[in-house]
C-alpha cells in the first residue's frame, strides 16, 4: 500500500465513524469529511443543517475550520464522504480549501459504494480567489 493509499484509508475510517454525528433533519443527506494536516494530524467534521438554509454548514468547511481551529499550519488531504449520494464538495468548501492548502492538495470523494476517486484541488477549482486576488 502506497503512503498516498494508507492516508486515504485513514481519512476514510475517520469520516465513517462520524457519520452518526450529521445533523441533516431536512435533507436526510449525511456528510462526512476529514482532512489531513501537514503535520499529520487528522481532523473531522459533518453536515449540520438548519432551516435557515444559509446558515448550514457543509460537513468540509466544518473539517477543515476544526482543523485550523487545532493549530493546523496546511491541509494537504480532504475526504468527502456520504453513503447517501454523490459526496462531491461544493463551490464554497472548495474555495476555503484552497486558501488552507496548496493546489495540488489531493481531495477523495468516497462514494456509498465505497469506491473513492481522487483529484487535485486544482482540477476541481482552477481559478480559485487567493491573497494576490
Amino acid at each position: 500500500m502506497s503512503g498516498e493509499d494508507a492516508v486515504r484509508d485513514r481519512l476514510l475510517e475517520t469520516a465513517r465513524g462520524l457519520l452518526d454525528r450529521c445533523r441533516c433533519p431536512y435533507s436526510r443527506f449525511r456528510v462526512t469529511a476529514a482532512v489531513m494536516c501537514s503535520d499529520g494530524s487528522v481532523h473531522g467534521g459533518v453536515n449540520v443543517e438548519n432551516a435557515s438554509y444559509g446558515l448550514t454548514m457543509c460537513a468540509e468547511r466544518s473539517a477543515m475550520f476544526s482543523a485550523v481551529s487545532a493549530g493546523c499550519g496546511s491541509i494537504t488531504d480532504l475526504l468527502v464522504y456520504s453513503p447517501d449520494g454523490d459526496p462531491t464538495p461544493c463551490g464554497a468548501c472548495l474555495q476555503v480549501a484552497a486558501e488552507l492548502g496548496p493546489p495540488s492538495m489531493r481531495v477523495h470523494m468516497a462514494d456509498p459504494d465505497g469506491r473513492v476517486e481522487t483529484v487535485t484541488l486544482s482540477s476541481l477549482l482552477p481559478r480559485s480567489f487567493g491573497l494576490d486576488s
